[in-house]
């Protein structure tokens, strides 16, 4: 019986449902899972749907690796940021009630939020160009990560209301941001009058017949047939990881793939609030300028090689997801998975190119213009952001320049493109010198680089920044000492960052240490927080500037020992 055990334990774990394999397109989809289709590990569910008819639904790999449980597809995962969509239906319902606009002023209903003297609406929130730090990430600052700690609503308020400045004015850029979705479940629970999860389940969950979808507003709660989250390690094994907070709105939505298929449904043919609601949540933010972005209502809204997607991934914990739609060609497709290690962005495409792969185009990349050498070696350099400190280190080759490990395609002689994104670099050059660069992308109105240089302070100037700085924005006090002739920051309790200089007066955070006797490359400077140190007019530091992905220097003022 022993052995008969063992032989069944490496049998792939697949349960299927298929109504039509053209092409074998089945078969690709399982090559695509084959990695987590086995009884040792976690995986995912898949739902695809042609025309309104589903056409696959398969599921990989284990929902409990404890219990010997197969994922199946009525299995119920979190799908992360997916849920985003679901709290702008929320309050494009209320808005065509006419119970608010998206025009509103978000302390209009939450007077928590400070003032900071210009309108924050919220369609800003929903859009992601609020400017409001992302409290999680405050959250971390202070020593309390979301995956260490269960917070709840009212720490997302308390944490709101203690910032003293926004990352920009609203509506200049595009940063992403969770405080503003859960703003929106707040204020969708005080207009209506009732919780935002049983707002939820009466006005979209129920009309709708998504029978198994509900927030996931108590992590405690036992919801049967839900599967446990894994985080994947590198030897090859998993340990649980699951979420352990009550906040939800910017995400928490417990769901399943069949679920998820009827909600793209919904949002294709308008069962759901009409052809209004529909627009609503499709109708894309505009910055300041006027220019447009691809998010809408919790919503992606861009081309996939040529063919229009709406889409959105999520990530939580150890749960990764995705929903994408392309309404050219009525394809409807839901992943959710309960391993840290699939990546949803990347199986979305992957998934796309076998089911409309024909129509798919190769990206058009602008025909480069020749440079020289030396132009091209102009260019190449550090180049820092005034507001966040973060830097780029753009480095050249013979005749191309790299900004990481992406090739940037000249367009002009002072202009280059990247091949992913489309930014464009934009060099300034005053008096034959390279002074800096704007860069042009959908994102910002106005995102520009200064050029700078690396810097080896020697112990004494090092010693200038020995103190004590507080935060009363992250509730936070750091103690900076040299160590080792290193600079090190220190949070109690035991948390100690070795700080790496990188330009005058700035410094890279990082938890281990760095290896100085290595080439300085830009992935050691871009992958943690920025410390900048800024002095009064005498040349003392008087004040420590943090900025990290989602925080944009939060200051912390130098103590009088």
């Amino acid at each position: 019986m022993k052995a008969i055990f063992q032989t069944l334990t490496i049998i792939t774990i697949v349960s299927s449902c298929v109504t039509s394999d053209d092409n074998g397109r089945a078969s690709q989809v399982d090559d695509i899972f084959e990695q987590w289709s086995t009884s040792t590990s976690p995986g995912c569910a898949i739902g695809v749907m042609e025309a309104g008819q589903t056409i696959l639904k398969k599921a990989y790999g284990m929902a409990d690796l404890q219990h010997g449980i197969r994922n199946s597809t009525e299995t119920i995962f979190e799908n992360g940021s997916v849920s985003k969509q679901f709290t702008s239906a929320a309050i494009i319902l209320l808005a065509l009630e006419e119970k608010l606009t998206l025009e509103d002023d978000v302390r209009k209903y939450i007077p928590e939020v400070p003032d900071y003297g210009s309108k924050i609406t919220l369609r800003h929130l929903m859009t992601h160009t609020s400017g409001l730090r992302d409290w999680g990430a405050v959250a971390s600052i202070s020593g309390w990560p979301r995956h260490e700690r269960s917070h709840n609503h009212d720490d997302v308020l308390d944490i709101v209301s203690r910032q003293t400045a926004l990352n920009f004015q609203p509506g200049t850029e595009y940063s992403y941001s969770n405080t503003g979705y859960n703003l929106l479940a707040i204020v969708v629970a005080r207009v209506s009058g009732t919780s935002f999860a049983r707002f939820s389940t009466q006005n979209i969950f129920e009309p709708l017949g998504m029978a198994n979808t509900q927030w996931r507003d108590d992590h405690r709660r036992i919801v049967p047939g839900r599967s446990t989250a894994y985080r994947a390690l590198e030897d090859g094994e998993f340990e649980i990881l699951q979420p352990i907070e009550h906040v939800h709105g910017n995400g928490g939505l417990l769901t399943t793939v069949n679920d998820l298929l009827i909600w793209n449904q919904a949002l294709d043919d308008g069962r759901l609030g009409g052809q209004a609601f529909t627009e609503m949540m499709h109708e894309q933010g505009r910055l300041t300028d006027n220019s447009v972005i691809t998010y809408a209502g919790g919503l992606q809204v861009d081309l996939f090689r040529g063919v229009q997607r709406v889409s959105h991934t999520g990530s939580t914990a150890g749960y990764r997801a995705f929903v994408a739609r392309y309404p050219e060609h009525q394809l409807s497709v839901a992943l959710l998975c309960n391993t840290s290690d699939a990546n949803p962005g990347s199986i979305r495409d992957q998934i796309a190119t076998i089911f409309i792969g024909e129509f798919l185009e190769n990206p058009a990349l602008p025909e480069p213009m020749a440079l020289t050498p030396e132009i091209v070696a102009s260019y190449a350099g550090i180049y820092s952001e005034p507001v966040t400190g973060q830097t780029k280190h753009l480095e050249s080759e013979g005749e191309n320049l790299y900004d990481n490990d992406n090739k940037l395609i000249p367009i002009s002689s002072s202009v280059f493109e990247h091949p992913n994104t489309q930014a464009r670099y934009i060099f300034e050059i005053l008096e034959g010198n390279v002074v800096g660069f704007s860069l042009d992308s959908w994102q910002y109105t106005n995102k520009r680089y200064e050029r700078t240089n690396i810097w080896k302070p020697s112990i004494n100037e090092l010693e200038e920044f020995a103190g004590t700085y507080s935060s009363d924005d992250s509730n936070t006090t750091y103690t900076v000492k040299i160590k080792n002739d290193r600079l090190v920051l220190e949070q109690q309790p035991g948390r100690v960052q070795v700080l790496t200089p990188v330009y005058k007066d700035a410094f890279l955070g990082t938890f281990r240490e760095p290896e100085f006797d290595k080439k300085w490359n830009s992935e050691r400077f871009s992958s943690n927080g920025i410390f900048r140190f800024r002095r009064d007019a005498t040349g003392f530091a008087e004040e420590l500037s943090g900025s990290w992905g989602r925080v944009f220097d939060m200051r912390f003022q130098r103590q009088e020992n």
